[in-house]
């Protein structure tokens, strides 16, 4: 098996170049595709640099363009790749070393959509909890697991045209997690937030941020939602 990984080292490289790697399968003591890259950094090739944690695909460290395709490292199986595999950092993001990427610019949009819940009857004492119905918390349902590994927002056109401006598939998935939770009472104040031709307009409804999640999340349908509210808010 032929593993080819882009590796960039800003200390020694000027520009980003392909290393090969020959594995042979039987050797790789898991069956993800983690598991191969671990026994590359441990046996093959120590200065090889990748950001890993849980290995359960819960902390989303691990993204990665694998053949052309983001995705968890922790989740792709060895048994679904073939002889030849080509890895590279998730595009449209800064690398700093190898298969790490500067992640600072998704964060930053993630805050600025407020994640968290905001309601005014937080502040009244005799208020000890939010009820909610059956009915309303299955409408945060597709919306709520995304586990921000940036798979989506790395695939996504308009990141990369417009990587300071629009939100990206994964900060509006968030704010339509709070837009469309009956405990937040700070919809229009949501909404406001993300009027501008920039912050929410620019998804142009590719779905390349639905093909890529891991989670099966729909962040195109929710970034629907959030124009299909603003233009209910309007009239």
């Amino acid at each position: 098996m032929q593993i080819s990984i882009q590796r960039f080292d800003p200390d020694k490289d000027t520009v980003p170049y392909m290393k090969s790697y020959e594995i042979n399968r039987k050797a790789i003591s898991g069956v993800m595709l983690l598991d191969l890259l671990e026994y590359i950094k441990c046996h093959l090739d120590e200065t090889l640099a990748i950001r890993r944690s849980c290995g359960g695909g819960v902390c989303g460290s691990d993204g990665m363009n694998v053949n052309g395709k983001n995705g968890l490292a922790c989740q792709t199986q060895l048994a679904s790749l073939p002889d030849k595999v080509t890895i590279y950092p998730m595009p449209g993001m800064p690398v700093i070393r190898d298969l790490v990427v500067d992640m600072s610019q998704f964060y930053e949009h993630f805050e600025s959509v407020e994640p968290y819940l905001q309601s005014s009857h937080a502040s009244k004492d005799d208020v000890k909890e939010h009820i909610q119905s059956e009915e309303d918390r299955a409408k945060l349902d597709g919306l709520y697991e995304c586990i921000m590994c940036g798979c989506c927002t790395s695939a996504c056109p308009s990141s990369w045209w417009n990587p300071d401006k629009f939100v990206g598939p994964q900060g509006l998935l968030t704010a339509a997690r709070f837009i469309n939770d009956s405990r937040d009472d700070q919809t229009k104040k949501r909404l406001d937030n993300l009027s501008d031709k920039y912050r929410l307009y620019r998804c142009r409804g590719v779905f390349n941020c639905t093909n890529v999640c891991p989670k099966g999340l729909n962040p195109t349908a929710a970034i629907a939602g959030i124009r299909q509210a603003q233009s209910e808010e309007g009239t």
